[in-house]
């Protein structure tokens, strides 16, 4: 026992591997789903963000979605849990109703439209359009795991 706790007390402290963020999943009665452009990459994605340390997921995805999008949501549940194994990053995404705002672009969104499930499948790539049709199943949560481009874990 005091070899375990003198091996165990020499390793060094572990620096934190992973992020977490929140995505919004916005649906709106028509059926349709709110999306952004990213300003950084020119990618259609969700409206999301990194979790604040002070604030709550539900408080995340509403404020997110606000800053990217102009839209006030209301958080409806958590409808899957996404790791991209290449960077570290855990998303969660909530399905949400539209509560109020105008659309509006931002400092990191340049477009934002609301997308039909076929849309969604045609302008965004498999890992962020899985996550909007995962919150349209009711199914959900789902866990499901990338690497950045391609699902290696398709769990539900």
């Amino acid at each position: 026992m005091l070899l375990y706790m003198s091996n165990s007390a020499q390793e060094a402290p572990s620096t934190p591997k992973h992020s977490v963020s929140v995505a919004g999943a916005v649906v709106r009665e028509d059926g349709r789903l709110l999306a952004i452009r990213r300003a950084d990459n020119g990618t259609w994605e969700l409206p999301g963000g990194v979790l604040e340390l002070e604030e709550s997921p539900e408080q995340g995805v509403s404020r997110e979605v606000w800053e990217e999008t102009g839209i006030h949501v209301e958080v409806d549940e958590l409808t899957g849990v996404y790791k991209n194994t290449a960077r570290g990053i855990v998303a969660m995404v909530f399905r949400c109703k539209p509560s109020g705002g105008t659309e509006r672009t931002s400092a990191e969104s340049t477009a934002v439209d609301w997308l039909t499930p076929e849309q969604i499948t045609e302008r965004m790539s498999e890992v962020y359009a899985i996550r909007l049709l995962d919150a349209l199943d009711g199914a959900g949560p789902h866990v499901r795991s990338h690497d950045g481009k391609h699902l290696t874990s398709r769990n539900t």
